[in-house]
Parts: C-alpha cells; structure tokens; sequence
C-alpha cells in the first residue's frame, strides 16, 4: 500500500441517481471514516442536505457531526474545474488531516466530466497524498432505453445532441458503470441496456446493477484500480462484480491493461479525445439558475407547473426547498416531467432570510425569464 488517501469519484448525467446511491454506500460504510464532497451546479445544497440526512438515518441524529464522516458542499460551479478556487486547499486540509479519514467520496454535479478530479489528482501537489481508487458512472437506465439520446432530429434534436454527448462522455471515463432505476425491467431491458452502454463506451471495465438505487460497497469502494501493480480481478476476497444476466466475466489475458490510469483502451494519463475544460468551452449551453418566491406555496399546484415548464423548455433537473401553505418546509425535485415532494431532509439549511421557496433549475438554453413567467402564472404567485 503507498499510504496515499483512496479516492472515489461518482458521475453520472443529471438525474440519474447519483445522490441516491451515494447516500446508500454512506449507510454501508461500517468502520470507514469518509470525506464527502458534493458537488452541486446551483446555489443550494439540495444533495450535501440529502446526504447528511442519510448519515443521520443510518447511525442516529448525531451521525452528521461525527468524527467518521465529514461533508464538504461544492455549489455553485463545477468541482476541480479552472475557476474552482476552494478544490486544492479543500483537499490540503484533507491530506493535512489524513489520520482521520480512510477514504474520499466525491459527486461531481451532473453535468461535469469525472476527468476534472481526476486529473488535478495527477498533478504534483496532490498525487503525493491521494490515489484515484475508482471513476463510478451511474446511468439512468430508462433514459438509455427511451432513445431521447439519439433523438437528434426535430425540435428537441439540439438538446438530445448535446444530452447524449455529455453521457457519452461520462461513460467513457468510467472504471464502473452503475445502471441504476432498474427496478421493473426485465431480463431482456437489462441485455438491451448493457449492449447499449458498450457501444457508446466500449472501453468501459464493469457493468454493475443497483437494485432499488442500492449498490453493494464492496463493487465501489476500495477497488484500488489506479494503484500500479493492482486491479480488481487480485482482489480474491470480494469475488468478481455481480454480472448482468448471461454476461461472462473472465479474467484479462493482460490484467495490466486495468492498472495505473488507463481509461477506455487509451494510454496512461489519457483522459479522452475532449478535456473536461475544452468540452464546456465548447458547448456553453449548460446552464443553472436560482428562483425564489416570498409566498408559501401549495405543494402540489407547484409541481403542475414545474411539469408545465419541463414540457415547453428545455429543463433536465429542478430541485429546492418551499414552504407549503401549513408553514411546513417541503422538497421538490424533479427529472424532466417527472417531479416529486417530500419531507424536508435533517441538516438541510432552511431558504434564504425573507423567501418561501428556493429553486434551482438546470437546463439546456433554459430561459429563465420564461421558466419564471410559467411559474408565477401557475402558482400564483411571484416568483424572480
């Protein structure tokens, strides 16, 4: 062992599940002390409040606050890019700190490339006290199944381009791929869905199912596949990943080709055709913004229009805190049309001093003058 910090990096497009899964390995964790990082692309910590409330759950209210597991929210940006100013001296507290912690969990938002972490982790400054243990990509299966990806012609054909660009993306830097929201396919969903990922991502090592959004820890953390003279096909005592159905897992004529940091078949150090940076400069459509409103909301009247504005703009992911008309917080997050309410999470930090209700939405080109309009006139109430 080379004594350096193992570092797992979950990615996966927007929606997918990701906050979901990781929560779950939280409650696995045993004896393991974590860092968590969690990266968000709106104002609001709507995941690092999920996550914590999941700690809570899992080992009692004051879980959250205990010294096995400390959270570190990334909003507003997306984490190890250029103009993340707080990544190096959040990860030289880390190393500062290393005697406390056994393993770094990091969620990238959902549209980011994993191969921004993974690269600063290269570099000289952090490379001494960390190691890539493994890049997880989840994927949200009935979205692969539905074709939306490939769906380039029409009205929505820009939007499906640059959706299915970025997933691609994503995949081909993964060590895992989880194919998560499962649950209901059959056998044959599960081959077409496994066939589909290897076309897209041929490069891509293990194919990992999450049965009810739950992943065994073993298939995710302490895998060591970037640590030279290693991979996961030694680890003799975990047993090979759970297969898809009628998949043949055999060992590697040359098991090299899984160690160090090679990625989709390319040479070490290679991180894909586009960077992490270039792929947003070149597609500067992904966009993010905050709504609020002063006024309590009725829950389900707000999720009419959430679902009203999925239907005319091009949002992929709405999520946020409001107030309902008993003066009792709620949570709203939507995938697409598909929004859902819930009680409000332990630990979540409450809406700004003087709102109601706070929003974020994620889209494609998304206008938020109109998103805006949607709302205030579906609700009615003012929303800015």
């Amino acid at each position: 062992m080379s004594g350096r910090i193992p570092v797992t990096v979950v990615s996966g497009f927007l929606g997918s599940g990701k906050t979901t899964l990781l929560c779950d390995l939280l409650g696995q964790r045993r004896d393991l002390r974590l860092a968590v990082l969690i990266n968000e692309l709106g104002e609001i910590s709507i995941d690092g409040a999920l996550a914590r409330g999941s700690a809570s759950r899992a080992d009692g209210p004051s879980a959250a606050d205990a010294p096995d597991i400390e959270f570190v929210d990334f909003p507003q940006g997306l984490i190890a890019y250029a103009d993340d100013s707080r990544f190096a001296p959040t990860m030289a507290a880390l190393a500062a700190q290393r005697g406390r912690f056994d393993h770094v969990l990091i969620e990238t938002s959902g549209v980011a490339l994993p191969t921004a972490v993974m690269t600063r982790l290269e570099e000289p400054e952090f490379a001494a006290d960390f190691v890539l243990d493994a890049a997880l990509t989840v994927v949200d299966v009935p979205l692969l199944l539905s074709g939306e990806l490939d769906a380039v012609e029409g009205a929505g054909g820009a939007v499906a381009r640059a959706v299915g660009t970025l997933f691609d993306r994503q995949l081909e830097q993964a060590d895992v791929v989880v194919l998560n929201k499962i649950d209901g396919l059959d056998e044959d969903d599960l081959l077409d869905a496994e066939d589909r990922v290897r076309k897209r991502a041929p490069g891509v090592r293990f194919i990992e199912l999450a049965q009810r959004a739950r992943l065994d820890a073993r298939v995710a953390l302490g895998l060591g596949l970037h640590q030279p003279g290693r991979s996961l096909l030694r680890r003799a005592p975990m047993g090979p990943p759970t297969p898809l159905p009628g998949m043949e897992w055999q060992p590697l004529a040359d098991s090299g080709r899984v160690d160090g940091h090679s990625h989709s078949g390319l040479s070490a150090h290679a991180h894909g055709l586009s960077t992490h940076a270039h792929f947003h400069e070149q597609d500067p459509g992904w966009l993010s913004f905050v709504l609020r409103s002063g006024a309590a909301q009725e829950v389900e009247r707000l999720r009419e229009a959430i679902a009203e504005v999925a239907a005319s703009e091009p949002l992929l992911r709405c999520k946020g805190f409001v107030t309902d008309g008993a003066g009792a917080p709620a949570l709203l997050q939507g995938v697409r049309n598909r929004i859902v309410s819930g009680g409000f999470p332990g630990g979540a930090a409450r809406p700004a001093a003087g709102h109601a209700g706070e929003l974020v939405f994620i889209g494609y080109h998304l206008s938020r003058a109109r998103v805006a309009s949607i709302l205030s006139r579906g609700t009615g109430t003012h929303w800015s």
